[in-house]
């Protein structure tokens, strides 16, 4: 059922939305999610004038365990969280997508008909061209709509903001043209698909599966056109520590080359052993091959390979760890994982500037806070280079551990609580 941008306040106060905000923002956020919602409509409504629309959320994702091994058809711990896209949207017979994305000026316009792409053409369109060709390539249907969008995920984070769009945007084409029969998988292939055609970025499926699934999952990419999805329902702040995500400040420039350096690296040791990727090999044959694989792929090549090869074992760790709800041991294994990006893995910083280390700075700045408190972990957190990192810290030392962030770093940094939706039509939600 779609809402009158004019009955914006006397929707969103209604009692099932009140329960459905606090379901996804927690109670302490619920005033100001309220307020976010109702501005939302207000701003459609100057923007497009009064119209019936629909209320979507997209995810950003948290990434726990995993990192770098989805792109190798290795496994991953992830979860979408609360910080999300949301858009106010309404379907038009015009075969036109125009939107306004909070904090841009003017409006981002799409022609239906026209989805070929340009040199220099506007990023954010690109990704919605992309994300409109990968419906008519899989045989969905496509229209015109208008929507208002705003984000309170962190840009070039490693909490993909980027996968949030897409699967924003995926998930209001789902729901007002295929009467939402596209699933997380679906619409993570096409928001893959606009990452790799329109962006020409090496991206897998991990931060679309994360933004898309909802909840904390166990994604295993042994076949990344039908990876498997376990959940695995588990709540930190419940038993006792919050999830931070900490900017590092770091420089945040183009950094495709850095991040297809890692599955390029991996595939190389692969395929000296006779393999496409990391998945197919084992510790043992690089062990057994070692001095032809340092010569011919190199050193960094091997490390990122027996990376790859034990983070992808610590996935099952993690899981099993929770599954016995064994924090203390999930915590170890979340430092190990961390170790091993910082060690063998290496992209705490890029080869090409060895100045701007902020990553790193982070991680030593909270691990000597962790050590003194003799308690929580720490790991990089997404594609690594720059970004932010990931601490789980005991709840009553969170505010302690955000001071000691502000005093440093003076960078932001976010608790974080995974939320069971990922991308999805708010109307649809309720109705249900």
């Amino acid at each position: 059922m779609s809402i009158l941008t004019s009955k914006a306040a006397d929707y969103v106060q209604q009692q099932p939305v009140q329960h459905l905000l606090v379901k996804l923002y927690g109670e302490e956020e619920l005033s100001e999610q309220t307020k976010r919602y109702e501005q939302l409509l207000e701003q459609f409504g100057q923007h497009f004038g009064e119209q019936q629309v629909q209320l979507f959320s997209a995810s950003g994702r948290v990434e726990i365990g995993g990192n770098h091994t989805d792109h190798n058809h290795g496994k991953v711990l992830a979860g979408s969280i609360h910080l999300d896209t949301i858009a106010a949207a309404a379907s038009t017979e015009q075969q036109e997508i125009v939107f306004v994305s909070e904090g841009y000026e003017g409006e981002f316009r799409v022609n239906l008909n026209d989805l070929s792409s340009t040199e220099n053409e506007n990023a954010t369109i690109l990704l919605v061209k992309g994300i409109v060709d990968g419906f008519v390539q899989q045989g969905y249907k496509v229209g015109g709509f208008r929507a208002y969008i705003t984000t309170n995920v962190l840009s070039a984070s490693g909490l993909s903001s980027s996968a949030s769009f897409e699967m924003l945007i995926g998930a209001i084409l789902n729901t007002l043209y295929n009467d939402g029969k596209l699933d997380a998988v679906a619409l993570s292939k096409i928001g893959r698909y606009a990452e790799n055609r329109y962006w020409n970025k090496p991206s897998g499926l991990l931060d679309q599966m994360s933004c898309a699934y909802g909840g904390l999952v166990a994604i295993d990419f042994a076949d990344p056109q039908q990876p498997l999805i376990e959940a695995v329902p588990y709540d930190f702040y419940e038993k006792g520590y919050s999830l931070l995500i900490v900017s590092t400040g770091g420089n945040h420039a183009d950094l495709t080359e850095d991040y297809a350096s890692v599955p390029n690296e991996m595939f190389a040791v692969a395929k000296q052993l006779g393999a496409e990727v990391c998945r197919d090999i084992t510790l043992e044959q690089v062990y057994a091959n070692l001095p032809a694989l340092r010569e011919q792929a190199g050193d960094r090549a091997v490390l990122r390979a027996m990376h790859f090869l034990e983070e992808n074992g610590r996935v099952d760790q993690q899981v099993e760890a929770l599954r016995r709800d064994d924090v203390a041991g999930f915590l170890k294994l979340l430092t190990s994982s961390g170790n091993s990006s910082w060690k063998w893995l290496q992209n705490c910083y890029r080869d090409s500037d060895h100045h701007d280390q902020s990553v790193a700075v982070a991680l030593a700045i909270t691990e000597v806070f962790l050590q003194r408190i003799g308690d929580g972990a720490c790991r990089l957190h997404g594609g690594g280079f720059a970004g932010v990192i990931l601490a789980a810290v005991p709840n009553e030392h969170a505010a302690a551990y955000e001071q000691t962030i502000k005093d440093t770093l003076g960078t932001s940094i976010f608790r974080v609580r995974v939320r069971d939706h990922g991308a999805f039509c708010l109307n649809d939600l309720l109705e249900g």
